[in-house]
């Protein structure tokens, strides 16, 4: 359900276009999505991205999102996995979507867990990622399909005022936004160069997405 709304309202606030470099049939297996995360719009422009190609993943957030009325019951209703983070239930999140992968749906995880403190609507690299990505990895043997997305920013970022503003004048402004879905990867073994090689992969995605928009590759 949540992506079938992400697919209706992410094109009418923007103009969003997709690519990807990957095999029809290798994204048809169960994998690890895992995108960069720069904006509160980028994961429903990253679910209508993904629609687009017949993936519904399970998604991975924050678990104060549930808090959120209706938000809480979509994501509930869709099986989406709540993250309590500095809590001795955050590990749950990873064995819940290692259960997920096993029944053959997809996953989609922000390696970066955390938007950018940036207040400007420009583009940046990933940040750093943490280990969640390497250990979902290596628990499942399930390969990462990297995402990179970019143009969320231009709908919503800076603060609280400039977030909601953004968000009421999209429809009207229209901006362009891209999705690049990459060819999926095997991580090696070792957690520390997992993670390097998750972070390498969705980098080179968000290249891909911010070229497409002529915006320059920070």
């Amino acid at each position: 359900m949540l992506s079938h709304l992400a697919s209706r309202i992410v094109p009418a606030m923007g103009r969003l276009t997709t690519s990807t470099s990957a095999e029809p049939a290798a994204l048809r297996a169960p994998g690890i999505l895992v995108a960069n995360h720069t904006s509160l719009a980028d994961p429903g422009v990253v679910l209508a991205a993904l629609h687009r190609t017949g993936i519904e993943p399970v998604v991975l957030a924050t678990a104060g999102l549930w808090r959120v009325p209706l938000l809480g019951r979509l994501l509930d209703r869709g099986g989406h996995v709540p993250v309590h983070r500095r809590t001795a239930h955050a590990a749950d999140a990873l064995d819940r979507a290692a259960a997920v992968l096993r029944e053959g749906r997809h996953v989609l995880i922000y390696g970066e867990g955390r938007l950018p403190l940036r207040r400007d609507a420009g583009e940046a690299a990933p940040a750093a990622f943490r280990s969640g990505v390497a250990r979902l990895a290596a628990a499942t043997g399930v390969p990462v399909i990297p995402v990179g997305q970019a143009g969320a920013r231009r709908i919503s970022s800076g603060g609280n005022c400039k977030q909601l503003a953004g968000f009421l004048t999209a429809p009207a402004r229209r901006p362009r936004l891209h999705v690049h879905i990459g060819t999926p990867v095997r991580l090696p073994t070792d957690v520390a160069a997992a993670s390097e090689a998750a972070h390498r992969a969705v980098t080179t995605a968000w290249h891909t997405a911010a070229r497409s928009l002529g915006e320059t590759a920070a």
